[in-house]
């Protein structure tokens, strides 16, 4: 029985990992692929952002595939090769604070996975607009320094001097991996998957002890706070708020994303930040058949819960949700 190969995808908060997933998912029609998607909060915000598909999809959530849900990871992976469904390939995207080394190594000290699952490569995307800022946090560094490929997003947000600069500064991190320049993370499938690119004896060069038994653990002054709320939010108000929530604390706000339901609106709106750079447009319309909530996740140091809790209350909207 041939093994299936897997490929990694990993990177700090905000970097592009879902929009590189969605991207290879778009380029694949003929694979049946299954993917794990993990979140580092108990909302699941990128498994809604997968691009439609016929594949196998699971969502791990309220914490990293690298600790606390990592025997997550093995189940569900095991689960599915149970499953008798036909798989061609595993895309695992990991959450942006796990670290790849106790990944790497569930896929070669467990049984079944080493004797199904190929590593092909470990794929980490890196945020050029914010990539001297987040090389401050382990976990961006680690992530770096395991990957076989490294995919420097964004590159059309930064000048070139930066972009030349930022170039060197992984090389010195990984002198190995592949890097790509990219925007938005557009880049051939062929270029990312069945590259072959995994080889345990450099791993074993970066991290000697990485197939020991070893916990990880996060920064504890890192949070997260996953917002749901029943009632339409008024765009306006959310708007307003939000750019003025990045303007006092955005340096501490490493992610923010959401799914929202406004009351203007019959399609959901889709968000994205990361400090204080702030992104969103028009998502699918919501089926009539679906209920209607906004869903907001915010990754940060030193986060304020209650602060954005009653920030989020006070923009919702005194209108009724449009029908869908």
């Amino acid at each position: 029985m041939s093994k299936i190969k897997t490929t990694i995808l990993t990177g700090f908060l905000g970097a592009g990992k879902t929009t590189l997933l969605n991207s290879l998912l778009s380029q694949s029609s003929s694979e049946r692929i299954a993917v794990i998607v993990n979140e580092y909060g108990e909302v699941g915000i990128d498994g809604q952002l997968v691009v439609d598909t016929q594949d196998a999809v699971v969502e791990l959530n309220n914490g990293c595939i690298c600790c606390t849900v990592r025997d997550d990871l093995i189940s569900a992976i095991q689960e599915l090769l149970r499953s008798g469904r036909q798989i061609d390939r595993f895309v695992i995207e990991t959450s942006g604070l796990a670290d790849p080394a106790p990944v790497i190594q569930s896929f070669i000290l467990d049984e079944v996975l080493s004797a199904r699952l190929q590593l092909d490569a470990i794929v980490t995307v890196v945020d050029a607009l914010h990539v001297e800022q987040q090389l401050t946090q382990d976990e961006a560094v680690e992530q770096i320094s395991f990957a076989d490929l490294i995919i420097l997003n964004k590159t059309d947000l930064v000048p070139d001097a930066l972009v030349i600069q930022s170039e060197k500064t992984l090389r010195l991190l990984n002198p190995l991996a592949r890097i790509v320049r990219t925007s938005r993370c557009q880049i051939a499938s062929a270029d990312v998957l069945d590259i072959g690119a995994f080889d345990l004896k450099n791993i074993l060069s970066i991290d000697p002890l990485v197939l020991d038994e070893h916990s990880h653990e996060h920064d504890k002054s890192i949070g997260c706070v996953a917002i749901r709320e029943e009632a339409p939010l008024d765009p306006g108000l959310f708007n307003t708020w939000l750019n003025r929530l990045v303007q006092e604390i955005g340096q501490d706000l490493f992610r923010m994303k959401g799914v929202l339901s406004f009351s203007s609106e019959a399609r959901r709106y889709v968000f994205h930040g990361v400090h204080m750079t702030l992104e969103g447009r028009p998502g699918k319309p919501w089926a009539h058949s679906e209920k209607r909530r906004s869903e907001i996740v915010f990754i940060g140091r030193n986060i304020d819960e209650a602060m954005l809790r009653e920030g989020v209350g006070s923009c919702l909207s005194s209108l009724p949700a449009l029908a869908s």
